[in-house]
């Protein structure tokens, strides 16, 4: 057999685009969502209180990032594994 005509892929693969980070994305709402409220508040169409809006924020930054990081650990643990350490 000749191994001349063999090629080989082993060591040449190509990565794909980084998926992008749960914590980033949620950092990015975050910002919307302060955005949106303060747009919403200045126009008078509704009167906000700061305490519950920070709050309102940091539960569902919290349940966002468990969530995320939850979802990613399951897609990482069904990936195939490549029999290295």
């Amino acid at each position: 057999m000749d191994s001349s005509n063999i090629s080989t892929t082993a060591g040449q693969d190509t990565p794909g685009p980084a998926p992008a980070r749960v914590g980033t994305v949620v950092w990015g709402l975050i910002i919307l969502a302060l955005a949106a409220l303060i747009i919403v508040a200045q126009l008078g169409i509704v009167t906000l209180n700061g305490t519950y809006v920070l709050i309102g924020l940091m539960v569902g930054a919290g349940v966002a990032l468990v969530a995320g990081g939850l979802l990613s650990a399951h897609k990482r643990d069904n990936q195939p594994t490549t029999g290295k350490s």
